[in-house]
């Protein structure tokens, strides 16, 4: 296959390869698209192109990055993002070479995820029972908190579920993940029961509209009239930090993703299995969920330090 002439037909082929062959997540192509557009511009601007790039151009690049004081984590993508385009065109006969291939990316600190106590997610969990304005927004505001906490799922994966997966009153749930991979979740009583509630009112609803208008029902559980069609993100985020601020807690510290992090690592400290927890949360790694083993070593630390007599200075006997 004849190589691209210009750097954005190679990234679209790229992409639209990710898409294809790899499954890969649209966010997760969005990802690479930004990180790929943003080397090709520094390239353009130093007289290369993807075509041309040489290694030291490429880590001149890195290091660029680097002085602009970008955090580790989002070095490493980028060259990660490099090596994976460098290495399709290689095994499309582009280039000869796979110029990012030697690179060594920065080393990657690993922070604890922020999470939270059963007690705060309690608060939550009543708060968003009272928080809207309408009966409807409380019901789909607490079917949302309830389901996110029992089931860990991302929150593109909450906000697109389709209503046909709740049809029933399941116990467990059908969630299409990252590369479109299927999992079940099991959900609790309490989401089971704010499921229902949100259903009858969600399909009382759309009676009422499909009698008076005509209008169609919508394939989602948390349907929306935007572009979507369901519920966006960055609503159900900003929804999130207020009903933070309703249960009196700090809204930065809490996003969808803190409520994944707290399933995570109140399933394991009540014994869950480290392999069941992957699975629940649809990581590809079991190093990826590994992470949470450290958050209970952080506790067990502080338990020691804090309550073994031995554990605190004592005055000499003699």
């Amino acid at each position: 296959m004849a190589a691209p002439a210009t750097d954005p037909r190679w990234i679209s082929t790229f992409l639209d390869a990710q898409a294809a062959e790899q499954g890969a997540a649209r966010n997760t192509r969005l990802a690479y698209g930004r990180d790929l557009v943003d080397a090709s511009g520094w390239l353009v601007r130093q007289g290369a192109t993807l075509a041309t790039a040489t290694r030291p151009a490429l880590e001149t690049y890195l290091a660029h990055l680097d002085a602009q004081g970008l955090a580790p984590a989002t070095r490493a993508r980028r060259l990660s993002a490099l090596k994976q385009l460098y290495r399709f065109a290689v095994d499309e006969g582009w280039r000869a070479d796979n110029p990012a291939l030697q690179i060594k990316g920065p080393g990657k600190t690993r922070a604890l995820p922020d999470t939270l106590t059963l007690a705060e997610v309690d608060a939550l969990l009543a708060a968003a029972e009272t928080h809207g304005s309408k009966p409807a927004d409380r019901l789909r505001n607490t079917c949302l908190m309830q389901v996110l906490y029992a089931t860990g799922l991302r929150v593109s994966e909450l906000v697109s579920l389709p209503v046909a997966a709740v049809r029933g009153d399941p116990q467990l749930l059908l969630v299409r993940g990252k590369g479109d991979k299927d999992r079940m979740v099991p959900l609790s009583r309490p989401a089971r029961a704010a499921l229902t509630a949100w259903l009858a009112h969600r399909d009382a609803e759309e009676d009422t509209a499909r009698t008076k208008t005509g209008a169609k029902p919508s394939p989602f559980l948390f349907p929306s009239r935007g572009q979507s069609g369901h519920l966006t993100r960055i609503r159900f985020f900003t929804l999130i930090k207020e009903i933070s601020l309703a249960a009196g807690l700090d809204p930065a510290r809490v996003t969808p993703h803190t409520l994944r992090h707290a399933f995570a690592t109140h399933l394991l400290q009540n014994g869950a299995d480290l392999r069941a927890i992957q699975t629940l949360l649809g990581h590809a790694d079991i190093a990826t969920t590994e992470i949470y083993t450290h958050i209970l070593d952080e506790r067990l630390k502080r338990l020691v330090l804090e309550n073994h007599p031995l554990a605190t200075a004592r005055p000499s006997t003699r």
